[in-house]
Formats: structure tokens, C-alpha cells, sequence
């Protein structure tokens, strides 16, 4: 059936049960056996069952998306922030805007999340460095609630929509460019364990050693656990403390970067004459360290333009060309790196 305006009474008869029964599935609410909840679920997602509450929503205001930020650094997510809300208000998209580290996240009910969502009007949901969970996924599908994932925390799959960067050319680009310098000691501080980009950094680092014949020596590989000034504090602590320290350090993030100028300055080591230090982001804040911080820049507004655009087009019933987008990286050189003290 194609009928938007179908009622819950003809979706309750389809599916043999009575209209309560149904109008506690569509809220989420408790008291319905699993198989029947997953019958008349799949019947309301064939049918585009459109409740009242929810058409009265969606005509009586702008498109509205949902946006939800995971725990990455303030000016990481200013930049993404930007770029979205200039594309939406081109567009008269209104954007809601949340916060939600992933553990808390995974506990929020899948149900009642996708039903609040829809009752409000919801076109869609936007996820920064975040990752539902299978019900959670299934519940915005069942209900035609479109999800794009910016930096998914999980590899990208084929059935959930990501946007994010080049970011194994990027880890490539940063330690080839201290190879160019001359460096042979070369550290990698890594962000969050879990997530996808920093795997591809790290990678990327490891595959430019590799190319360069530079043996990959497990003590300069440092595990920060976030991509926040901690980290870099922690790593670059515990690596200049070494027997033979790194003449440069590689951070996943330049917020990490940060953190290992800091403990520079404290040990009275001259940047970059005594150590190189690259970050990853590109920030704003890159270009008013001292020195000058060099990174590998990603487009970051862009990224964010692109998860509306593709979240639109996704509620509007059309096909991606693609469920991964990935833009590219730059690397920006400044005064941070420089060949290695003889």
C-alpha cells in the first residue's frame, strides 16, 4: 500500500490485533508480545503509516533533524557544528541539537527514542563519532527515520549512511612528511582505541615505516584512549621518558597535539628543533600554538554539510550514490616540524 493517510484501525485489522495493541507499538510502550510487535512493525514501515500527531508535526513547521554529538573535542565539533547549521539555514532546515557519550547512548530505549523522534517530526538523525546499536538501527528503520554517522566509532557498513575523511592518506601524508625531514624516530599518539578514524591514522603511519623501510617499533605506538590535550599530556610523558626517545610525535588529533607541546615546554625541549610534533584536525586553534602547529587539515564544515545533505535526501525516498562519503585531507605544514637535532 502507498496510502500515507491510512489509519491505525486498517494497520491493526492487517495485522489481526486490536487498534490499542498498535498504538502501544507506535509509543513504545510495554504489554505487547515480541512477534506481534515486530508484525505490526513491519506492517506500519510497508504501509508509511503516518500518525496524526505526527502529520500535524511535520506540516506545521520547517523540516527538523536531529543532531547528536558524541564526546570529541569543543573545536572539533564547532567546526562540524558550522557546517551544518550554515547548510541548514540555507535550506530552512531546522537542526536539534544534543549531547550523549556512546555508553549513555546505548542505553537510551530504541522504541521510545524513534517514537519521540517521530512524534515530533523528526526527518532525521545526524551522529557524531557515535555508533547505534542493532535495535537502535532498526527501530529508525522500521519507523523511515534516515541516520548518518559523522566519524562513525565502527567500521562504515553498507547499511548505514557515514561521511568522514581520507584519513589512512592523512596518517600517510604526516609521518611521510617527517620522513622527508629526515626523522627515523617517529612516535604515534592514538585517540579513542575504538574508533574507526584512529584505526585509519595509525594505519597510515604505519604503512608510510613500512614504504620508507623504517622498522615499527612498538614502544613509540602510545594508546591516549581519547582525542583530548590529556592524552597527548599522558603519551608524550611517557615518551620522552624513554631510553631513546622520539625526535617526533604523530598525534591523532591536535587537541592531542596540544598536550604534547605542553609537556615539551615543561621538559625545555625547543619545537621542533628537538622534537617534531604533527596533529590532525586542522582547527583553528592549530594556527595559534607556538609554534605554529603543523596538521593535517579535514574539511570539516564540508563534512558536515555533507551528513545534512545526505540525511535529506535519505527522508526524501532518494538513493544514495554511495552510504560511505569520504573527503579529502590536506596536509598543512608550519612551524612545528623541522629535520631532526644532529
Amino acid at each position: 500500500m502507498s496510502d500515507r493517510r491510512i489509519d491505525l484501525a486498517a494497520i491493526a485489522a492487517q495485522a489481526g490485533v486490536s487498534a490499542s495493541t498498535v498504538s502501544k507499538v507506535i509509543h513504545g510502550r510495554e504489554g505487547v508480545a515480541s512477534a506481534t510487535r515486530d508484525r505490526v512493525r513491519r506492517l506500519l514501515a510497508e504501509t508509511g503509516y503516518v500518525s496524526p500527531m505526527q502529520r500535524r508535526a511535520r506540516e506545521s513547521g520547517p523540516t527538523m533533524v536531529d543532531l547528536v554529538i558524541g564526546g570529541v573535542s569543543a573545536g572539533y565539533t564547532m567546526e562540524v557544528l558550522q557546517g551544518i547549521l550554515s547548510a541548514a539555514q540555507s535550506i530552512d532546515v531546522d537542526v536539534v541539537v544534543s549531547s550523549a557519550s556512546p555508553g549513555d547512548l546505548h542505553q537510551i530505549d530504541a522504541d521510545a527514542w524513534a517514537t519521540r523522534m517521530n512524534d515530533s517530526g523528526r526527518t532525521g538523525l545526524i551522529l557524531v563519532t557515535s555508533q547505534l546499536t542493532t535495535t537502535q538501527r532498526a527501530a529508525f528503520r522500521q519507523r523511515g527515520l534516515p541516520v548518518v554517522v559523522i566519524d562513525p566509532l565502527g567500521p562504515p557498513t553498507v547499511d548505514l549512511s557515514s561521511v568522514g575523511s581520507t584519513n589512512w592518506a592523512g596518517g600517510k601524508a604526516a609521518t611521510e612528511h617527517l620522513i622527508a625531514l629526515g626523522h627515523r624516530r617517529i612516535a604515534y599518539i592514538g585517540g579513542r582505541t575504538e574508533a574507526e578514524c584512529n584505526v585509519a591514522r595509525l594505519h597510515g603511519h604505519l604503512a608510510a615505516l613500512m614504504a620508507a623501510g623504517i622498522a615499527a617499533r612498538p614502544e613509540y605506538t602510545y594508546d591516549g584512549g581519547s582525542f583530548g590535550r590529556a592524552a597527548g599530556v599522558a603519551g608524550a610523558t611517557a615518551l620522552l621518558e624513554l631510553e631513546e626517545p622520539p625526535t617526533a610525535v604523530f598525534a591523532a588529533s591536535d587537541s592531542i597535539a596540544l598536550g604534547v607541546l605542553e609537556v615539551a615546554r615543561a621538559k625545555g625541549l625547543d619545537v621542533p628543533h628537538d622534537l617534531s610534533v604533527v596533529g590532525f584536525d586542522g582547527l583553528p586553534l592549530a594556527e595559534q600554538t607556538l609554534p605554529p602547529l603543523t596538521t593535517v587539515a579535514q574539511p570539516l564544515r564540508d563534512m558536515g554539510r555533507a551528513a545534512l545533505r545526505s540525511v535529506l535526501r535519505l527522508a526524501a525516498g532518494e538513493r544514495l550514490d554511495s552510504p560511505r562519503i569520504e573527503l579529502a585531507t590536506e596536509l598543512v605544514v608550519r612551524g612545528s616540524t623541522a629535520p631532526p637535532a644532529r
